[in-house]
This record gives structure tokens, sequence and C-alpha cells, in this order.
């Protein structure tokens, strides 16, 4: 492998890591691997710190591969909680509600379910990287400043009931570029006619890339030591 020139590497971001924390340590362990000052490291769609799963990371003039990888479907693994809703519409804030749940049943989310297969409209989150006036909108919520989300068109191909344990229900949904798995759960909640916040997400695919291709980062590091070619 030649990380200098270019290598794309599938991880499985660990849980509370940010998709920079993810960058910046492989950049950390090729430069001190490699003996370099310098080398390029970008990855092709962040994760939340409290998601797990499929990243593209990028190194080198492989870095010019990254938008063609932005723009392919994803596939998750999401666990939501129905019943109480959240200012994030996920366990990085506390519940801030909480609702009926008596009157769903699995069927009813089944049928719920399949509302959102095809184009939809998707407000995404206030705690969310997208920039207002020059901001993440994250940074704006967290210093308790109005923002507003504009709406935008998400496509979601499939999307499936794998678990019904009430109050938690796990559910599989590819979906294109764009999509917030966490609006999904705050708007799945409505549509229940009770709320309901993320309570776990894993990333299995990217593209043609899933979860079994990945590695983890102590096998990263091997193979950064097993090679050590510039």
């Amino acid at each position: 492998m030649n990380f200098i020139e270019g290598e794309v590497l599938y991880i499985d971001k660990p849980l509370q890591w940010t998709s920079f924390d993810l960058v910046n340590k492989t950049r950390y362990m090729l430069r001190r691997s490699l003996g370099v000052k310098k080398i390029k490291v970008g990855h092709a769609g962040t994760l939340d710190p409290l998601a797990t799963g499929v990243m593209i990371l990028c190194t080198g003039k492989a870095t010019k591969k990254i938008d063609g990888f932005l723009h392919q479907d994803k596939e998750y693994i999401a666990t939501i909680k129905l019943g109480a809703t959240t200012p994030s519409f996920d366990k990085e804030t506390e519940e801030d509600g909480t609702y009926p749940t008596e009157h769903i049943t699995q069927d009813l989310v089944e049928q719920v379910l399949q509302q959102f297969v095809g184009d939809i409209q998707q407000t995404p989150p206030v705690f969310s990287a997208i920039r207002i006036q020059g901001q993440h909108a994250y940074e704006l919520a967290r210093k308790n400043i109005d923002v507003e989300i504009p709406t935008r068109t998400i496509h979601i191909d499939e999307i499936e009931l794998l678990q019904y344990n009430l109050p938690y229900i796990t559910i599989r949904v590819a979906c294109s570029k764009g999509t917030y798995i966490r609006s999904l759960a705050r708007d799945l909640g409505k549509a229940l006619g009770s709320g309901a916040y993320l309570e776990a997400l894993q990333r299995t695919k990217i593209g043609s890339v899933c979860l079994t291709d990945c590695i983890n980062l102590e096998q990263l590091q091997e193979i950064i030591e097993q090679e050590k070619i510039i």
C-alpha cells in the first residue's frame, strides 16, 4: 500500500468518536509510522459521535475520490425509543417530553414506516453540522440561539422493521445522501401519534462498501506498521 500516493480505507468508526477524530487519528498514525510531516487524509461523509459503522477515508491523491463517495446511497440499522423526545433527536441531550405508547402495535409501526418510502421532505436536526450564516447549527443550538433549518427532499429506498420491543424498535433504512436518521426517528414518532428519538445507530453500507469490508483502528495500525511504504 502507498498511503502518500493514495489509498482508500474502509473503517468501522468507534462509538463516541467524531468523524474528525478518526481522520486526525489516522493522519497521526500515518505520519508517525511513515516518518513524514504532512499527509492528506479526508473522509467521505460524517457520522455523529453516537453512531458507529462504515466510514470511508482517503489518503494522499486518493482524496480526489471523496466527492464520488459522498453521493452514494447509505444503509443504516437504527434503534429508536418511542414515547419520548430530546432536543437533539438522539441521546446527546436529555429527554424533554414523554408521550403515550399504549396505542402503538407492531402492525401500526410497520404500516407507518411505509409512509416514509420514496421522496419525502425532511428537516435536519438543529443539532447538526449544517451551516447557518457561516456557523454549524449545533454551535448555535448549544448557545441557545434559535435557528431555522430549511427542509430538504431526501429519498428512502427501503425501510423495514427488524425488532419490536416497546418502547424500542430497530429498523433498517436504505436511503439517499443527506438523510438524517435522527430526523426520521423524530418524524416516525409524530406519525405514530407519540414521540421518538434515536437510541443507537450503525451505518452498515456506503454504496457497495459493507460493514464486513471495514477494519477497526487496531487493524489499521497493524497494516500501517507492516507496510511502512512511502
